[in-house]
């Protein structure tokens, strides 16, 4: 049983002229088509029976905006009680009840569990590419290193022991860090997020890096740390040009030529550089916010459905 939301009453109509206005938001929900989304979530909490709950896309809301303002759960339940801007944005009329924070953290922990995310963010990027925003001439993939939402155990303690079980060291002695590293392909052109995978932080670069090939773009360009023959012949196999970067090794030594190509390639996957850079410095992910892979991975891939909105603005303007 879901809850009627959104029935406008006689202080809603006097406040429509202006008051709580936020522009942006606007644009935002009249951007894609909000029933592919709840396709998708299907029946999460709508029990036939029991208390009422709220539609899967109001709380979809509720999580988004939560990624923009970098807000806390009970921070959001203030948020949505105080500002009339994200009351429209999700679909609450001044007298509907707020979701708590209890609440929200529920159908975040069901989305995690359905494995709801990517096709959430498959959809979302399915709709920008049939508005002509996704190019899909190149495939830009790197990876980068975020830290645990915990404190960090001694090296070598027993996996059993450390707070986040599912976080690791990376393999950098010079540059140690207990966490997860987020890999992710960005589409060459509009910089729209097509992929966002998490592992633990000890996992090469290498690992996910065919499953970040889209398969329809050209070419996939990618730096020194993915450079190997097989990864090139893959990509031969499947008709996509080898966009990576070449790398020095024993007894191999990069001719000038190499050099020049390697420059050329870094000028054009410098975007993807740009998207880990608006992650940690505006949405705060220098470090995950939970203890779990299954967790985290969730909140990477809503940081992508956050980023590709915003993104999309600017494309569509």
């Amino acid at each position: 049983m879901r809850r009627e939301l959104g029935q406008l009453s006689l202080a809603d109509g006097l406040i429509e002229g202006g008051a709580g206005r936020n522009r942006q938001l606007e644009r935002i929900a009249a951007l894609v088509d909000w029933g592919g989304f709840e396709r998708l979530l299907g029946e999460v909490y709508a029990a036939p029976v029991g208390r009422p709950s709220y539609g899967p896309v109001v709380l979809m809301r509720c999580l988004l905006l939560q990624q923009w303002y970098r807000l806390s759960d009970p921070g959001l339940e203030e948020a949505l009680s105080d500002r009339l801007s994200f009351r429209r944005f999700v679909g609450l009329a001044l007298a509907d009840p707020v979701p708590d924070h209890s609440t929200l953290s529920r159908f975040r922990s069901e989305l995690a569990r359905r494995g709801l995310a990517e096709p959430l963010l498959a959809e979302l990027n399915r709709q920008l590419d049939a508005k002509g925003l996704m190019v899909r001439t190149g495939t830009l993939i790197d990876a980068s290193l975020v830290a645990a939402d915990s404190r960090r155990p001694r090296k070598g303690a027993p996996r059993e022991s450390r707070s986040d079980r599912d976080a690791s060291w990376n393999a950098m002695p010079e540059k140690p860090l207990f966490g997860y590293k987020a890999h992710v392909a960005v589409d060459r052109g509009s910089g729209l997020v097509r992929q966002a995978i998490l592992t633990p932080a000890n996992v090469s670069d290498k690992t996910p890096f065919l499953a970040l090939v889209q398969g329809d773009e050209r070419v996939v360009y990618a730096d020194k740390g993915y450079h190997g023959w097989w990864y090139r012949q893959e990509l031969a196999r499947r008709g996509i040009e080898d966009g990576i970067m070449r790398s020095a090794a024993r007894r191999v030594r990069l001719s000038a030529a190499d050099h020049e190509r390697n420059r050329a390639i870094g000028v054009i996957r410098a975007p993807v550089e740009r998207t880990f850079a608006t992650l940690k410095r505006w949405y705060g992910y220098r470090r995950v916010r939970y203890r779990s892979l299954v967790r985290n991975t969730l909140q990477l891939q809503f940081l992508a459905l956050a980023m590709n909105l915003r993104r999309a603005l600017v494309l569509s303007a």
